[in-house]
């Protein structure tokens, strides 16, 4: 797979979002409309001296060149006091069901041992995605005997008549040191439904280690071209990824016949760190696509998405 870099197409510092929002545009989550297409983000508040995680999002023309509306409002509501997604709502994924807009939410809620844990929500939208409404205060995918916790990162296509979600969920936790704080290590799984919201776990990683068996993957996304299906997806060390370039986020390729085996190969995203670029040091979180018979990956750049989002465009 060659793609062709389109470069940053979204800066948070210099958008309408300013005056509400302190940074980020994390995990760029596309949604095509017939004439438009909308990339939903998360982006950051700070309440009560944390971070918030919400989610907003803005309308592209489909050439990408200009940005012709954006959300005023808030699109989903966080959860209720002791809610999985209390505390923030990152990634979301949008998928269209029938008439409605279904969005995947990625809760995150604050623990007291360890910095964080999460689960995968369902909300509901019926106004083209202006406003979704959770269907529950719980989650639809959460923490299991064989997946302890940090089950986030939902990814949901159909494929055959049968909902998959590609997701990552927490292996372990590394005790604290001088050094770091205690760093959690993450994998992609997958889970089948069909309706979208009753799941059955596969209970397994699906993605060989490339690094070692330290290797955090993260953001799962998958597109089919002909017979084949492919995966693109972020991945970093357990420790340093925020000092060190070597061991940040960079972005990892997968293929498979079946949905069921992947064999991985990172050569195939050819999507190369560029010298004081916007990406210069870090790239993650895609989100694959098709528009318009042309295939784009969205992603995030240096520092998790501080300061916006790119794009690539797939070469026929």
């Amino acid at each position: 797979m060659r793609w062709t870099k389109l470069g940053q197409i979204f800066t948070f510092d210099e958008s309408p979002f300013t005056d509400r929002f302190i940074s980020h545009a994390q995990s760029p989550q596309a949604l095509v409309f017939g004439d438009f297409v909308r990339i939903y983000f998360s982006t950051r508040k700070k309440e009560e001296g944390n971070f918030v995680s919400h989610v907003q999002y803005i309308d592209f023309t489909k050439d990408f060149k200009k940005i012709i509306d954006y959300s005023k409002h808030e699109v989903v509501s966080l959860g209720g006091l002791g809610c999985f997604d209390e505390h923030g709502i990152f990634p979301f994924n949008p998928i269209n069901v029938g008439d409605k807009i279904y969005g995947y939410t990625s809760g995150w809620t604050r623990r007291k041992s360890v910095s964080i844990d999460s689960g995968i929500g369902l909300v509901i939208s019926e106004d083209n995605g202006e406003i979704f409404k959770r269907i529950g205060n719980g989650p639809v995918l959460t923490s299991s005997l064989f997946e302890p916790f940090l089950v986030i990162d939902g990814f949901v296509k159909v494929f055959n008549n049968t909902f998959y979600m590609f997701y990552i969920f927490g292996k372990k936790w590394c005790e604290p040191t001088d050094k770091h704080d205690s760093e959690r290590v993450y994998k992609i799984g997958y889970a089948t439904s069909r309706d979208g919201i009753n799941w059955t776990k596969a209970n397994r990683s699906i993605i060989e280690d490339k690094i070692d068996e330290n290797e955090c993957q993260a953001l799962p996304t998958v597109i089919k071209i002909g017979s084949r299906y492919h995966m693109c997806f972020s991945y970093r060390s357990m420790i340093g990824f925020r000092e060190n370039i070597s061991n940040a986020y960079r972005l990892g390729y997968a293929y498979s016949e079946d949905l069921i085996t992947w064999t991985r190969d990172d050569s195939k995203i050819d999507l190369t760190r560029e010298n004081n670029a916007w990406d210069s040091s870090m790239m993650c979180y895609p989100n694959i696509f098709e528009m318009d018979d042309e295939i784009y990956l969205l992603y995030n750049g240096n520092e998790f998405g501080k300061n916006g989002f790119g794009l690539a465009k797939l070469d026929k």
